[in-house]
């Protein structure tokens, strides 16, 4: 999907999706906190999260690869 990015544009959608990550978690410490959580609502976002933290692994895995010699 961003084979043909270059690298300035992988590494400013990697900041807007970490960004993107931390905003979640605030939003399920904060769901969390009130007095009666919506379970529902954190199972979604924290599923959201794990799907945007796929992603940033796989771009940072783009911008990095490992080289096996």
């Amino acid at each position: 999907m961003n084979d043909d990015m270059s690298k300035e544009a992988l590494e400013a959608l990697l900041v807007g999706l970490r960004q993107d990550h931390a905003d979640l978690d605030a939003a399920v410490q904060a769901i969390a906190l009130s007095p009666l959580p919506d379970m529902l609502l954190i199972g979604r976002l924290k599923r959201k999260k794990l799907a945007l933290k796929d992603e940033i692994a796989r771009i940072e895995d783009q911008l990095n690869p490992d080289i096996i010699a």
